[in-house]
Parts: structure tokens; C-alpha cells; sequence
């Protein structure tokens, strides 16, 4: 991926100097760039490695799914809390998830840990089963095993 990034950015910076110009256009430069992603998506395949910017996309994706997530549960949340009786039944449950590798199992408890209403409690040593406490296991179980794989298939297409 930085192979493809930096080969664009000295496309760019060659169809600035090749400009018959007499000091550096910022837009000139863009205008490079953007000839550049042409150029490196018709040879990404001599790279070995899938387009850059398709993982820079996958990105804005799990960027995207996680303020949607975040909207959802912070109303759960607020309903929860704004009602006049309070009837939650908090617990703890267990989820198993199919990530791999060190990063993807924490970019995973992070992006849980920080909606509210759940916590990743705990992570086996071999990061493949998650400790998780619920604020209201009964209704909103169905709603963060959902957001769990929604998540994962968010992380599994940014690292891979």
C-alpha cells in the first residue's frame, strides 16, 4: 500500500515539475495526483497488493458505521436514562468473533468500548472470545451482536 501511495505522489510531483510554470501550483500538484491514482490503479496489480485507496474507502466505511452506531445506542442510552423508572437488566455475555490478528481484535473492543451501554470487560489471551457487559442484555443483546458483525466485516475489509 505505501508503494502505491508514494509512486503517486512522485507522479504527481514529476507532472508538476513537467508544467511549464514558474513557481509550484498547489492545484497543478492535485491535478498530478489525480493523474497518479489513474496511472497506479491500472498497475496495482503489478504491486502484488489491491488498490490503495479501495482500503482508504474501507475506512471512511468503519468511520461512517461507527458515528452510525454511536448515534444509535447513545438514543438507547438517553431512553434509558431519561425514563422515570429505570428497568435494565445489566449482565455480562460472551461473543466469539472470527477476527485474527492483534490489531483487528482491538480496533474491534475499541470501537465497542467507546458506544455507549457496552464494555469489553475482558479478551482471552488468544483474542478470540470477548467479555462483554451489557447495560440492558435483555432488549439491546440482539441489537450489539448485530453491531459486532457489522463491525467485524468493517475491519476485516480495511485490514486485509
Amino acid at each position: 500500500m505505501a508503494t502505491q501511495f508514494f509512486t503517486n505522489l512522485f507522479i504527481a510531483f514529476l507532472w508538476t515539475l513537467f508544467q511549464d510554470e514558474e513557481y509550484f501550483k498547489f492545484t497543478t500538484f492535485v491535478t498530478g495526483y489525480i493523474v497518479g491514482v489513474g496511472i497506479v490503479y491500472l498497475m496495482h496489480r503489478f504491486f502484488g497488493e489491491r488498490f490503495y485507496l479501495g482500503r482508504f474507502y474501507a475506512f471512511l466505511k468503519l468511520v461512517l458505521l461507527f458515528i452510525s452506531e454511536l448515534i444509535q445506542s447513545s438514543y438507547l442510552v438517553l431512553k434509558h436514562i431519561l425514563s422515570p423508572k429505570i428497568h435494565i437488566k445489566p449482565g455480562i455475555f460472551k461473543y466469539e468473533t472470527i477476527l485474527e490478528s492483534d490489531v483487528e481484535v482491538t480496533a474491534l473492543a475499541m470501537l465497542l468500548t467507546l458506544t455507549p451501554g457496552s464494555v469489553v470487560m475482558e479478551v482471552t489471551p488468544e483474542g478470540d472470545t470477548f467479555y462483554i457487559h451489557g447495560m440492558d442484555v435483555k432488549e439491546s443483546k440482539e441489537m450489539l451482536l448485530k453491531s459486532l458483525s457489522k463491525f467485524e466485516k468493517a475491519i476485516m475489509e480495511v485490514t486485509r
